[in-house]
């Protein structure tokens, strides 16, 4: 005689699913509110981690550790001995190659538990389904970037659809917490505006920072084309920029405490002016230390958690009502068959 277990929670029950990578199956196939959320954090943390990854190649001059594409060299899809590429970089830009295909792994398992999420949420399934698309992209360009022995404007592009794959990301990631109800102003317009404006600068920054990357000593490869600008220049443009990101936190923090604004967003705020900060020391420590590779990387990764901070602060200006509840979950198992 067969039996029925009904569970409201398929994720967390340990019981029932027994060993962890059961439980993170169970996650994926049977996602919770809680469960979808954590994913879509994944989703973010594997993006912005990979931005750090492409820094690391760049200043190791592993760019053309694999000369070829999507092969690592025309004969072969892995490193192999060659007289022509240290051995060590064809490990790195290989290794770089093969976290893009764990970062589609996890967009293609973000996008399965949207779809499995009951009450399905058509604006999660939407969200979810831009990162595989939006990886595949990036694989795309950086064939390009190969081909194209590292130009500048290819290695830009490649950079810069990491933020934008990001946007997907943050705001799965904040959806997932939160319900389908019409957006709520949690501040005035004039608030929400300057954090519009605040997100378009931090944007501006990023689109400045490639040129300055593609103008300065880290070309990934010493054969690599760089953009004929002078670097003390580009840098000071950058440098600019930046200052007036500064200035417009520093005004939205202001007005989010004088408004009385929700203390989430004043929180969000105080977060990216932290960033902010730390990013700009170290940028300044770079300029005037020769651009050391190690300040490079963390460079590259502050600009990723600044841009997720003033992703946030724009969502953290409205609200959408709580999540819907979980449908609850049946699963039948078979008595067992008498002996």
């Amino acid at each position: 005689m067969n039996s029925v277990a009904e569970r409201s929670d398929a994720v967390s029950s340990r019981s029932s699913w027994g060993n962890p990578l059961t439980r993170a199956w169970g996650a994926v196939w049977h996602p919770t509110p809680g469960s979808m959320r954590l994913l879509a954090l994944l989703g973010v943390i594997g993006n912005a981690g990979i931005i750090g990854t492409g820094g690391a190649v760049r200043v190791t001059k592993s760019g053309l550790g694999c000369p070829d594409w999507p092969k690592c060299t025309g004969t072969s899809l892995v490193p192999t001995s060659n007289p022509d590429h240290h051995a060590v970089n064809m490990a790195i830009e290989f290794g770089n190659r093969m976290l893009t295909f764990l970062v589609l792994a996890i967009g293609v398992l973000v996008f399965v538990a949207a779809l499995r999420l009951r009450p399905r949420r058509k604006d999660l399934v939407l969200l979810a389904l831009a990162q595989p698309m939006s990886v595949v992209a990036q694989a795309v360009v950086g064939g390009i970037v190969v081909l194209t022995d590292l130009h500048p404007a290819a290695v830009g592009l490649h950079f810069l659809i990491s933020p934008a794959l990001l946007i997907f990301c943050v705001a799965l990631w904040v959806r997932a917490g939160e319900g389908d109800e019409a957006p709520r102003p949690l501040v005035g317009p004039g608030l929400r505006r300057m954090a519009f404006a605040l997100c378009g600068a931090a944007g501006i920054v990023l689109i400045a920072g490639t040129v300055v990357t593609g103008t300065g000593p880290h070309a990934g490869d010493d054969k690599a084309h760089r953009w004929g600008f002078v670097i003390e220049d580009v840098a000071k443009v950058h440098a600019g920029l930046a200052w007036i990101t500064v200035a417009l936190t520093v005004t939205l923090l202001i007005m989010a405490h004088r408004s009385g604004a929700p203390a989430a967003l004043r929180r969000r705020v105080l977060e990216l002016f932290v960033l902010e900060l730390a990013q700009g020391m170290i940028g300044y420590i770079q300029y005037f230390t020769g651009v050391p590779a190690t300040l490079v990387v963390m460079h590259m990764l502050g600009a990723a958690l600044m841009w997720i901070a003033a992703l946030r602060v724009v969502f953290a200006t409205r609200d959408r009502g709580q999540v819907p509840a979980a449908e609850p979950v049946t699963v039948v198992r078979e008595a067992p068959q008498p002996a």
